[in-house]
């Protein structure tokens, strides 16, 4: 992994109001993320930052975060908190600072409802504190079922395979779970065989509820995407090309391929890309075609 600056640095809030659907505040002990993933969606959050450094080249650690929750805690309406937004609250360093840890323990004695999204299996450490809560849920990340395709798009992250672990050993204390399997990498794992790949893997440790959604930022993230396509596979070029200039119909497919995948599944499933526009079924022939 490159090197990545890590700054301490204090926060006047933990809560923040949030306004994500069934969330009432966001806590995020980090900002940046040393999971370094080519597509990440929050890049938008350089802006409030002083960095010159690229988004994920950086990591501001807020060192007080947990004294602030404490104060802001007793303050607030209670609601469900949803532990990193914009960061992953588990990146590899919470291991040294435990600033996630020590924030889920104050939420656990003031019993606030979490929700927690992670790519990390070191949640695991905090079985005991999640034990305590009595709203909770908690899921993990996955992209691609090829372990090493998700390696190169989300080189910092735990692997697929502890990924897969750490649900298993998420479900089996009882703690309500969820696979946020996002975003489907196009070329890589949007074919209905790959789709199918990874829902028996996570049929064969029990998962039932999965959120699913595709690439929305590929104009943003374009210029990095393809230069790590460049580098490491050259052959996908061309499809991410044509998936950027016919967005609508490369989202119908998908969503065909996603319903023909999970049709012989019986998962609680949302699709949460929209569909653009009904394609004529001599365009998605065509369209199947071009992306063969």
């Amino acid at each position: 992994m490159n090197q990545i600056k890590i700054s301490e640095k204090e926060c006047k809030n933990a809560l923040v109001k949030s306004g994500i659907c069934g969330v009432d505040y966001a806590l995020n002990p980090y900002i940046g993320c040393q999971h370094g993933c080519v597509y990440c969606y929050a890049e938008f959050m350089k802006k409030y930052t002083n960095h010159n450094e690229k988004w994920g080249k950086f990591v501001d650690v807020k060192v007080n975060i947990a004294d602030r929750l404490k104060e802001q805690i007793k303050k607030v309406k209670p609601g469900t908190v949803m532990i990193g937004t914009v960061t992953d609250a588990y990146q590899p360093l919470e291991k040294k600072y435990r600033l996630t840890r020590e924030c889920l323990r104050i939420l656990a004695d003031f019993d606030f409802p979490i929700f927690i999204q992670t790519k990390s299996d070191l949640i695991l450490r905090d079985l005991d504190i999640l034990r305590r809560i009595k709203e909770k849920e908690v899921g993990f990340t996955i992209t691609c079922a090829d372990s090493e395709v998700e390696k190169i798009f989300e080189p910092g992250a735990s692997s697929l395979k502890r990924r897969l672990e750490g649900l298993k050993r998420l479900r089996d204390e009882g703690i309500p779970t969820f696979v946020f399997f996002g975003p489907i990498l196009p070329f890589f794992s949007d074919n209905i065989e790959c789709l199918k790949s990874v829902f028996e893997r996570l049929k064969g440790i029990g998962i039932r509820k999965i959120y699913l959604d595709r690439m929305n930022y590929l104009k943003d993230k374009q210029r990095r995407i393809n230069s790590l396509l460049r580098k490491r596979f050259p052959h996908a070029l061309p499809f991410y090309q044509r998936v950027i200039e016919r967005e609508d119909e490369y989202s119908e497919w998908l969503k065909a391929n996603l319903a023909s995948a999970l049709f012989d599944f019986s998962f609680d499933s949302e699709v949460l890309f929209p569909p653009e526009r009904n394609l004529s079924v001599a365009e998605k022939d065509d369209y199947k075609k071009e992306l063969i």
